[in-house]
């Protein structure tokens, strides 16, 4: 996926926010990360035909949060 390392680089940002204390700015890169995923997703779904290939990657990005994320 070309585009793979914007996705890695949202969550690098929101994990280092949740650890320091800025929880808005967390939960604000959380939706960027799915407006970003859904973008990508479609992107490649248009070049391979209708196929998204590494579409888990939309999911772990979405649903990628553990319990202790939400509390």
């Amino acid at each position: 996926m070309q585009y793979e390392w914007i996705l890695d680089v949202l969550s690098d940002l929101r994990s280092f926010a949740q650890g320091n204390g800025l929880p808005a700015l967390a939960e604000q890169l959380g939706d960027t990360s799915i407006v970003a995923a859904t973008e990508i997703a479609r992107q490649s779904g248009e070049r391979s035909g209708g196929q998204v290939p590494n579409a888990g990657k939309v999911a772990a990005v979405r649903w990628g949060t553990t319990a202790s994320d939400n509390a």
